[in-house]
């Protein structure tokens, strides 16, 4: 893979996002999404700042991203981020389907400032009934109506 000039000048717009998000109190992460050229959105890690566990500079990015261009599908985007993407913001990536990830630390990096993710990969490993986290069905008789009504609409936006 050819790494560009470019490349290297949206990676460091994701590094200033996580140096600004560390000055204000924020998680040392920052993400940039870029589509034919244009940025579309750029963002960093909020997680204290918002009391959101979620808000991860990734997932706050693609939400811009997505709120940008009217839609969930980010196909043809790139995303660069200032560190390996955890597994939430993984299958975030995914879903939006982004075509190429960038990133700047490593999970280990990360670790080695006390942001372990290497638990929860570790829990994907395991079957369900070895989590650490129990995982208990429930009424899936009674759920499955709601799959059966989603398989019979016809006007369904699929994703």
């Amino acid at each position: 893979m050819i790494i560009t000039e470019q490349d290297r000048q949206y990676m460091r717009e994701a590094i200033r996002l996580a140096n600004e998000s560390v000055e204000r109190g924020g998680g040392p992460f920052g993400a940039v999404i870029v589509k034919a050229g244009e940025v579309l959105a750029g963002s960093s890690n909020s997680v204290t700042l918002d009391n959101d566990p979620t808000a991860h500079a990734e997932v706050n990015t693609i939400r811009q991203a997505c709120r940008k261009l009217g839609t969930f599908d980010l196909s043809g985007a790139t995303i660069y981020t200032s560190c390996e993407p955890c597994p939430m913001c993984l299958g975030a990536i995914y879903w939006a389907h982004i075509g190429r990830i960038f990133y700047g630390n490593t999970r280990k990096d990360a670790r080695d400032i006390d942001f372990a993710d290497d638990f929860i990969y570790e829990e994907l490993d395991r079957s369900i009934d070895n989590r650490t986290v129990p995982l208990i069905p429930l009424l899936r008789d009674e759920a499955l109506h709601t799959f059966r009504m989603w398989m019979a609409k016809a006007d369904k936006t699929e994703y």
